[in-house]
């Protein structure tokens, strides 16, 4: 089956069909394609049902929800009141009495779940094979593995039987599946979306993961997620110098060939096709040695970091429950080993490995690596499932050890017409950044993931190739289109190097709109533009035509007297095309 093949998505909002025309299509679509290793608890059709249309008559009433009418599957270590909590044990089965905020906070602006999908074990995994209630098929190559540890959301979305699905990623999860399966998987920054009611894998790395077949929809379900929770001790918020853009030409990091040879020889040249098209698309790259960073993932599981699994799941596993898989057993059972002081040792070596990170994102806006490094089948798992599994997060597992945020994207396909993902990473909080990268190396609009900042109007010397835009970039602000203000201003040429105008409110009978761009910055970004601005610059609040007020330069009126009045020209750039 090729990716054309595949069921295309159906909207997720502003849809025209009926919430509940979409449940009845889902269930249809479950069904044709009997696949039951996707699935541990499949809610019934009529009780989803009853939901529609409970949603349809709340639309139809004029209520806005946002996504209303997402179906969603969850992964089965995420807790949804009512319905079984099992990790792929059925030894360890719980009801839970509360669902976990990340999912309540979908289903509170219109997502309805259809059930709880397969995985990995405890979430111990990266190929999806891990679990006595079958190993989950490749949504396009059933004889090969669907990618770990959130296989069967991965695969629910990827055969069109839902819009989007929750994962967990520890060490790859929410983003080797995403690869193998030619869908998005976005793995926000430590913290943003709260784990309470997930059963930890390695607490202090367990991130809440999203996929959907696109990036917009990706983006829209796991901004719905992000937002503090007091019952979570490791919950986090955006920081006030939150980037919120990328350069309007980034220089990506690409890793050296040495630390590309994990690749098979079909994915290594894929990833060159990969950054081929980032450069035909007008973007650059530049190489980088990541050895720190890829010595760094080893630690995960060969150092005694692993030893947070066994703080997790190593009591529950030694007494041998039902349905435990040999495997993670295994793995969990030997976390036990490493002495407290080779913690402290590999956590020390975490730390040089996160400054090495810090050197290189101080230089680049983000890593563009492969997501995984091949694709087997079931067989060749079977045969030797730990040291394919380990090779497959060789790019994916010093991520949250070092706290960094990754959007899995599709890349170009192998020569066999294989799918093959690509990961923009990014540091901690710069979530925006790689989402608005992955959109251009998609050719797609970059949706919003996070609404803080401010948003500032420029009219003169920081528009778009005008002296001072560079100052805009180095803020990472976000460029939200040309705006024009409302009919209540006049604009003046100031004695300045580089030149630039002042702006002035004068009202309706004498002043006119004027063009200009609007950007969104963070506000520790705006803060700094206020306390650099040179005299006789200032910054107000603007109007713009359709009525709202933004934050805009503006000048005094003392020196607006004694300046040139260039209204006429009707903006800057007319004046300066003028050749004034």
């Amino acid at each position: 089956m090729t990716m054309e093949q595949l069921p295309l998505a159906e909207p997720a909002t502003d849809t025209p069909i009926g919430v509940a025309t979409k449940v009845a299509r889902a269930y249809r679509t479950i069904r044709e394609h009997d696949r039951p290793e996707i699935w541990i608890t499949l809610r019934a059709e009529v009780e989803v049902a009853a939901e529609a249309a409970a949603l349809d008559a709340r639309l139809a009433r004029g209520e806005r929800l946002p996504l209303a009418g997402v179906l969603l599957a969850v992964k089965d270590n995420i807790d949804i009141a009512g319905i079984p909590t099992t990790c792929a044990c059925p030894g360890f089965a719980t009801t839970p009495q509360h669902t976990a905020p990340a999912v309540a906070r979908l289903i509170d602006q219109g997502a309805l779940v259809l059930g709880k999908t397969n995985l990995d074990q405890f979430a111990t995994g990266l190929v999806g094979t891990r679990s006595p209630y079958g190993a989950v098929r490749n949504a396009l190559f059933p004889e090969r593995v669907s990618g770990g540890s959130s296989s069967g959301s991965a695969v629910a979305v990827a055969l069109g039987m839902v819009d989007a699905a929750l994962g967990t990623d520890t060490a790859g999860s929410g983003r080797v599946p995403a690869a193998l399966n030619g869908i998005v998987g976005i793995k926000p920054t430590l913290g943003l979306v709260s784990t309470t009611g997930v059963t930890p894998a390695c607490p202090d790395y367990d991130v809440v993961t999203v996929f959907a077949r696109e990036l917009a929809l990706a983006t829209a379900v796991t901004a719905a997620m992000v937002g503090p929770d007091p019952a979570d001790p490791r919950s986090r918020t955006w920081p006030a110098d939150t980037p919120l853009g990328a350069p309007a030409r980034a220089t990506l990091a690409v890793p050296t060939d040495h630390d590309l040879s994990a690749l098979s020889p079909a994915y290594r040249a894929a990833f060159d096709a990969t950054v081929a098209r980032w450069r035909a698309g007008g973007g650059e790259v530049a190489t980088v040695d990541i050895g720190e960073l890829l010595d760094a993932a080893k630690l995960l599981y060969d150092g005694a970091i692993v030893a947070q699994r066994y703080a997790a799941m190593g009591e529950f596993l030694a007494g041998e429950p039902e349905g435990a898989d040999p495997v993670v057993a295994g793995i969990v059972a030997g976390a036990a080993r490493p002495a407290a002081h080779e913690y402290v040792t590999d956590l020390g070596r975490l730390a040089a490995a996160a400054a090495a990170a810090r050197r290189l994102f101080a230089e680049y806006p983000a890593l563009l690596l492969p997501t995984t490094t091949e694709h087997p089948t079931i067989a060749a798992v079977t045969a030797e499932p730990v040291a394919i599994n380990s090779r497959m997060g060789t790019f994916t597992n010093f991520c949250n050890l070092l706290d960094l945020a990754a959007v899995a994207i599709p890349g170009e396909k192998t020569v066999t017409g294989d799918p093959f993902g690509v990961m923009l990473v990014t540091p901690a909080f710069a979530d925006q950044v790689g989402i608005e990268l992955a959109a251009r190396l998609l050719a797609t609009p970059a949706p919003l993931l996070t609404g803080t900042g401010t948003d500032l109007l420029v009219v003169g010397a920081h528009l778009r190739g005008l002296p001072l835009h560079h100052q805009l970039e180095q803020a990472r602000a976000r460029f939200l289109g040309e705006v024009t203000t409302a009919a209540a201003y006049r604009m003046v040429a100031l004695p300045a190097e580089p030149p630039k105008p002042g702006m002035l409110r004068v009202g309706a009978e004498s002043g006119r709109a004027l063009p200009g761009e609007l950007y969104r910055l963070s506000p520790a970004a705006l803060g700094t533009f206020l306390s650099n601005l040179p005299a006789p610059m200032t910054l107000g609040k603007v109007e713009l035509e359709d009525g709202r007020w933004v934050t805009g330069f503006a000048c005094d009126y003392e020196s607006a007297r004694e300046a040139t009045d260039i209204t006429e020209y009707g903006g800057w750039r007319n004046y300066l095309n003028a050749g004034r």
